[in-house]
């Protein structure tokens, strides 16, 4: 799906802002890259109680972008499976720099700081193991 011209005219933020700068895209980010989230069902429990039609709609349009890929789920034909495409996880270092920076800025975040410490001196180690499936508990506190 290519951008409208009017909504995009060459500036990376604005590119970017059309994709994924609105809070529910971000948390349907965080919880496919960062809480193992893969189904629309799982993605719908989360804690900020998506509503369904703003979830499908974001669904589709992280589809249309190329952010993520739907399978149906083998083990169940009835549902779909949502993963990160290549350029879904090239935000992962992106995502790893709000982390970093909601720590410094939010006195409530739960993240711990050996983790932000991680993310500072090795981001891209970091977001190599987060794109390798690797599951790394961010706190025991988390919501």
């Amino acid at each position: 799906m290519k951008l409208e011209q009017s909504k995009w005219n060459g500036c990376p933020i604005r590119y970017a802002a059309e994709l994924v700068a609105d809070k529910w895209t971000f948390l349907i980010l965080r919880d496919l890259m960062f809480r193992g989230k893969s189904s629309y069902n799982a993605l719908l429990q989360s804690s900020e109680s998506i509503s369904t039609n703003i979830l499908a709609d974001r669904l589709k349009k992280l589809e249309q972008h190329g952010l993520l890929s739907k399978q149906r789920d083998l083990a169940n034909r009835k549902q779909f499976i949502y993963s990160l495409t290549t350029k879904g996880t090239d935000l992962i270092p992106v995502m790893l720099g709000f982390f970093e920076w909601s720590y410094k800025y939010d006195e409530k975040s739960y993240l711990s700081a050996p983790l932000v410490e991680k993310i500072q001196s090795d981001i891209q180690g970091i977001s190599e193991e987060f794109k390798s499936g690797k599951v790394i508990v961010l706190n025991s506190t988390e919501p």
